[in-house]
């Protein structure tokens, strides 16, 4: 049996280390999205926190140019890499939780088949470190669970504390420990012990960075997270977006699995009370709240990436525990053969349309405005008029288009984003020299001059156009603008609207 369980664990480790190359082989020549490129901005001036986000994901990518330089791959090297942590901590956390190796390999395969890990993992966001975290927390809950040891509850904190660095949303991990402390009563005994809160403390220095930033900063990151959805503001239309977006995500094989698995763990019909306890409330608890959300706002398909670990252990579950009446189990057998098969032809057709349109007929679709295709020639265009004008600094109008600048254009490029000056608070100010020059605003064409751009100089004239391409798709078309002569302050320093509304202006 332990030779049996040793090679199934070895053809798993196997199978996640193909996926892995495979998605090293499509970040070498996959470009950047936007958001990538603005983190990568990040790295390059690292901070306890951010305007978006805290700093997990510019310390991901800082290690992986550290390696591999200011490259596509270099970016998503480590993001990529965490995969194989992320496999092994989930293994570990379905063996123990549902008692065995089968329950334990089918749960890895079926989480790095889904979009939310393949795609989260390439495309560096603070999703793939978040799912990481996600994966070691399931784990050292589990631990707490099978040894009765207080002091894993130090690595819980920890999992939770690095799960914090990465992403706002972990913070909903917290009420789904205590609720599960509460409803299992044989651990309602932790609540006495002071390892529990040892637990806590450790999460919060891991977390007091985030805090200190945000206190020297207005606290101006947490109000734009966490005051996204407002009681007031009521839109339910956007609660229908929530299943088809996670059913792409979940890829549709793994997201009936893990319907089923979950409605099989509601009808106790696999795992002792505190297993079954613990992954609905990492599910559930997060879950909840964003139904909540998405009657005020839109919710997007990335943001449930901390429940994804609970998912795949419940998918795996229903295709490997539960004993289904014969029709259902026809269906858990299909699901489970061609889940993995079937994530990886999503990956992969999804990777070919990112980068060349071919599947859509070279037409517009969700991914040709964030991946940068077509960037690298539309810099080198740029950089010829820059030259020809004699620019000491690009200016932008939006983050997005500063970072794919500033990471395509040759390196020492001055790029600064005009306005929105929070959001690049933890780097340098360009030299007073730079700014006083003439300068190339870089524009989309169909957005005009902000009006305190056109007050500020005394000379403004349209040098040239660019156009970004995907094959014969003409992306965007950029207007370059040589600006001389400015009267007063360079940027818009207005502050952020967080910051307006909570002063009441």
């Amino acid at each position: 049996m332990k030779v049996n369980e040793a090679r199934l664990a070895q053809d798993t480790a196997l199978a996640v280390c193909a996926l892995v190359a495979l998605r090293l082989v499509a970040a070498a020549f996959t470009p950047l999205t936007f958001d990538e490129a603005y983190y990568w901005m990040w790295s390059k001036s690292l901070a306890g926190g951010y305007y978006d986000h805290p700093p997990m994901v510019a310390i991901v990518i800082r290690l992986g140019t550290m390696i591999a330089g200011d490259t596509p791959l270099g970016v998503r090297l480590v993001s990529i890499l965490l995969a194989l942590p992320m496999s092994w901590a989930i293994y570990r956390a379905a063996a123990i939780l549902f008692g065995g190796s089968r329950v334990a390999a089918c749960a890895t395969i079926l989480l790095n088949a889904t979009l939310m890990a393949a795609v989260g993992t390439l495309i560096v966001t603070p999703d793939a470190p978040v799912l990481v975290a996600a994966s070691f927390l399931l784990f050292s809950l589990a631990k707490v669970l099978e040894s009765g040891r207080g002091v894993w509850w130090l690595a819980v904190g920890a999992s939770a504390g690095a799960a914090l660095l990465s992403k706002y949303n972990a913070l909903f991990f917290g009420p789904g420990i205590l609720i599960w402390l509460v409803v299992v009563p044989k651990l309602r005994r932790w609540f006495l012990s002071p390892w529990l809160y040892l637990g806590g403390l450790v999460a919060l220095a891991m977390f007091a960075p985030v805090i200190l930033w945000n206190a020297d900063h207005q606290w101006v990151s947490f109000i734009k997270q966490m005051g996204r959805a407002r009681i007031e503001d009521f839109h339910p239309g956007y609660i229908a977006e929530l299943i088809p977006t996670q059913f792409v995500f979940a890829t549709p094989l793994v997201f009936i699995l893990g319907v089923m698995g979950l409605y099989a763990l509601y009808q106790r019909r696999a795992g002792a009370l505190p297993a079954r306890v613990l992954v609905n409330t990492m599910f559930w608890t997060i879950v909840v709240y964003f139904v909540w959300h998405s009657l005020h706002a839109r919710v997007e398909a990335n943001w449930f990436a901390p429940v994804y670990p609970a998912f795949a252990v419940a998918a795996a579950v229903a295709a490997i525990q539960v004993q289904w009446p014969a029709r259902e189990q026809r269906t858990v057998d299909f699901c489970r053969r061609w889940a993995a098969p079937g994530g990886v032809v999503l990956f992969v057709l999804l990777i070919v349309q990112a980068n060349t349109g071919l599947l859509s007929g070279y037409h517009r679709d969700s991914t040709v405005r964030s991946v940068g295709v077509g960037w690298p020639e539309l810099a080198a265009e740029i950089e010829a008029v820059r030259a020809r004008v004699g620019a000491s600094c690009v200016l932008a109008p939006d983050y997005g288009t500063t970072g794919w600048l500033a990471f395509y254009l040759p390196k020492g490029t001055c790029v600064v984003q005009h306005g929105q000056r929070i959001r690049w608070v933890n780097m340098p100010e360009p030299d007073p020299a730079q700014l006083s020059g003439k300068l190339l605003y870089v524009h989309d064409i169909e957005q005009s001059l902000p009006k305190s751009m056109r007050e500020t100089f005394a000379r403004i004239e349209t040098v040239g156009e660019a156009s970004r391409m995907r094959g014969p798709l003409t992306v965007e078309t950029y207007a370059l603008e040589a600006l001389e002569d400015p009267k007063g302050e360079v940027f818009d320093r207005s502050p952020p609207p967080e910051l307006q509304e909570n002063n009441g202006s």
